[in-house]
């Protein structure tokens, strides 16, 4: 973990707007009209594209990307909420050291709202903001992740066993910025066609 002194510099470079929040988004071949909606309403949003190493393998390309610089990371299969970078960044200034999850579908979500909950819990990883240094930390930990070809949900488990062994929390934000369009799993094509919506996502820019 980086120093407190750190964290409260950060603080006030994001109060002070002196500081431009990267977003990287994972895509790849055929979802260029996902890619385009996301470019469309976060203009300055860099493109992690598929080279053909597959969900993890884009996974890891991004978080190359993002070097030690705190980052937002999304998958291309998303609607946004109105105010997007606005209501994100609010959030991130507020706990700048702590991974955010911005798309969740737990029922705690409608009933509590935003909250920590343990690392190990982590799930769904569609729109997640990475503090300073912690995607060079996962990259790191993908090395001796012993479930890399995991076939049903690899950059979940690995994150959540990241945190669980770095003995991190990490925060999920409602409502949620982000939602899963409806649709065939990408990560296992297996999988029918499933709603896996946020119970707590408004404000849908279209």
């Amino acid at each position: 973990m980086l120093p407190d002194s750190y964290y409260a510099s950060l603080r006030c470079r994001f109060a002070g707007n002196k500081k431009e929040m990267r977003y990287i988004l994972r895509t790849c071949a055929g979802r260029e009209e996902y890619a385009e909606y996301v470019q469309r309403l976060i203009p300055s949003v860099q493109i992690c594209f598929d080279k053909g190493a597959g969900a993890m393998g884009n996974f890891l390309q991004s978080l190359e990307m993002s070097g030690d610089e705190a980052v937002v990371n999304l998958e291309d299969d998303i609607w946004i909420t109105q105010g997007f970078e606005k209501k994100a960044e609010k959030a991130i200034s507020k706990k700048p050291e702590i991974l955010i999850q911005f798309f969740s579908m737990r029922k705690l979500d409608k009933t509590i709202g935003s909250r920590y909950d343990a690392g190990r819990s982590y799930l769904m990883g569609q729109c997640t903001y990475f503090p300073a240094r912690m995607s060079k930390g996962i990259l790191a930990f993908s090395k001796k992740y012993d479930r890399i070809d995991h076939k049903s949900h690899p950059l979940d488990s690995m994150i959540a066993e990241y945190l669980s062994k770095t003995k991190q929390k990490y925060w999920i934000h409602c409502p949620n910025l982000v939602d899963h369009k409806i649709g065939k799993s990408m990560i296992d094509p297996r999988r029918a066609s499933t709603n896996r919506q946020s119970f707590t996502f408004c404000d849908r820019e279209e």
